[in-house]
């Protein structure tokens, strides 16, 4: 018993000392804490909507489209087509929910965010705990979303494990920026009127349904400067393969900088919001 004891104290005195050090730690295992609540019903919505989305549109639509041997798929069966883009727009979504709606109401009086920065916390640690937080729901919810992939037979497991990446950069590519948003909002209805007006529409513009080759010749351009298609572009190639890398590294690199950018942003936002 007393090594027991000893032991525990140890282990205690050792997290103390690491969050100590890092206090973002702290504001992520805040979060943790909250998502034990519910994680069972968000790894059965993760599970259940790629599961109906894919056996609606890939196995019974898909049917259809491959009967007709679309020249645009050059040759993919639709299943395999849809499913990675299915995959960055979910990771997408993901990102929007994280990044906006919990950060709008921590930033609130009341919320978690001032009594964080009331603590010795900087503003800079409780963006770095959330921003882990999110990452670690978007990469959660990517896999599951993968492992339905890969019990259609759409992705090798191999092939799975290497389009994780990509679904992570897709949902940090939105989330990001968003939460720079998010904590100086002010109405809700600000952002659901973004999701509403600018993130739905980005399903149409990304070739999660359909080929981007099939939009008008103006368009094309507009959608191959969406994080969207950015995202969908780089997950179907590393899930599919066969894709060229130059292009995937700028996919990548393009994900990488709006990540990058919606994070300085949101540093300076973090800092103005909780020290005003």
């Amino acid at each position: 018993m007393p090594q027991m004891t000893t032991s525990a104290t140890t282990a205690l005195t050792a997290t103390d000392v690491l969050t100590a050090r890092l206090p973002a730690l702290r504001e992520f295992g805040y979060w943790m804490r909250r998502y034990r609540r519910i994680w069972r019903g968000t790894v059965v919505i993760s599970v259940a909507n790629p599961l109906l989305f894919l056996a609606a549109l890939g196995a019974g639509l898909g049917k259809l489209v491959d009967a007709n041997h679309s020249g645009h798929l050059a040759g993919t069966p639709y299943l395999d087509f849809l499913a990675p883009g299915l995959l960055a727009a979910s990771a997408m979504q993901n990102g929007f929910v994280e990044g906006a709606f919990p950060v709008f109401q921590s930033s609130r009086s009341r919320g978690n965010y001032p009594a964080a920065a009331a603590t010795s916390m900087r503003p800079g640690d409780i963006l770095a705990g959330h921003l882990l937080f999110v990452a670690f729901r978007v990469l959660l919810s990517g896999l599951l979303f993968l492992a339905v992939v890969v019990a259609f037979g759409v992705v090798r497991p191999a092939r799975a494990l290497l389009a994780a990446g990509p679904v992570l950069l897709t949902g940090m590519a939105f989330a990001a920026p968003l939460m720079a948003w998010a904590v100086r909002v002010d109405r809700q209805s600000r952002l659901n009127g973004l999701y509403r007006f600018v993130v739905m529409p980005l399903y149409m513009l990304s070739g999660t349904f359909f080929p981007v080759g099939q939009l008008p010749h103006w368009l094309r351009a507009v959608a191959a400067c969406t994080p969207l298609y950015q995202g969908v572009a780089l997950t179907r190639s590393a899930a599919l393969g066969g894709g060229d890398a130059g292009a995937a590294a700028v996919h990548a690199c393009y994900l990488l900088a709006l990540t990058a950018a919606g994070v300085w942003a949101a540093s300076r936002s973090y800092t103005r919001r909780l020290n005003s």
